[in-house]
């Protein structure tokens, strides 16, 4: 469980809710027709901006946010080192034998084995590189549209209610609980946007920016392997890319 994500979720809706509970009650802030409005409106909107699959594959990426990062980038450095040690113990072929459940590093590591050329390292991790970024995209776009089409439902519902509204103008006593009720679609398009959507789309962009960083050492790490498989050079290389509190060269 990723404890940030969980712990900025859960406080966000219940600061809402405190102060939703310290002036009135919260049957005041439920209505059916502005949750149709706003959640099925957004929904449907977004079923004909993007493809079926691709807003799938949208909220499949959705769920891993709550999960926290399973390699962080020092221990992708780490296993690059070890990686080198191994080649200069055994010999390059050796490392046909590495287990790992990346597939990225073990396809790095037959590369390694059979002693390919640097420029193909690199054209094949770029491919690799550019092939997640697209598909993490897609996630991306999908709730930022999804931010986009929240508040604009939202407005929708009020003007809907704003013109129920006016059609009982002869009768004081709804106003009030009419504008109410129109009022509470933008407040549910807003909540939607800016609580959720938004800050998805944020948190995937970020695990975007984190498995490039991790796909860029291990490149980094087979070209230095092939170059030079000096554990400790190739650990002096690849600390570059990690904050300097996390660099810890361990000889084996």
């Amino acid at each position: 469980m990723d404890l940030g994500t969980f712990l900025g979720l859960a406080s966000g809706i219940a600061l809402v809710l405190g102060a939703i509970f310290m002036g009135g009650t919260l049957t005041e802030f439920v209505n059916g027709p502005s949750i149709m409005i706003v959640v099925g409106g957004t929904l449907a909107s977004i079923c004909v901006a993007y493809p079926m699959g691709e807003v799938r594959q949208a909220f499949a990426a959705m769920m891993q946010i709550f999960s926290s990062r399973k390699v962080r980038d020092a221990e992708v450095v780490n296993m690059m080192v070890r990686i080198a040690e191994i080649s200069r113990r055994e010999g390059l072929i050796a490392l046909e034998n590495i287990h790992t459940e990346n597939a990225i590093l073990k396809k790095a590591c037959q590369l390694i084995a059979d002693n390919a050329d640097p420029a193909l390292i690199r054209d094949t991790v770029r491919i690799e590189i550019g092939s997640m970024k697209r598909r993490h995209a897609v996630g991306e776009a999908v709730f930022k549209s999804l931010a986009g089409y929240a508040p604009s439902f939202g407005m929708i519902g009020t003007l809907i209610g704003l013109v129920q509204m006016l059609t009982r103008l002869n009768d004081p006593k709804t106003l009030g609980p009419a504008m109410a009720v129109a009022i509470i679609t933008t407040f549910y398009g807003s909540m939607m946007s800016t609580l959720f959507f938004l800050p998805v789309a944020g948190k995937l962009r970020a695990r975007t920016l984190n498995e490039t960083l991790q796909l860029e050492i291990i490149f980094e790490g087979a070209k230095c392997i092939l170059e030079n498989n000096n554990p400790r050079l190739v650990y002096e290389k690849l600390s570059s890319f990690i904050a300097p509190r996390e660099r810890r060269y361990e000889r084996r």
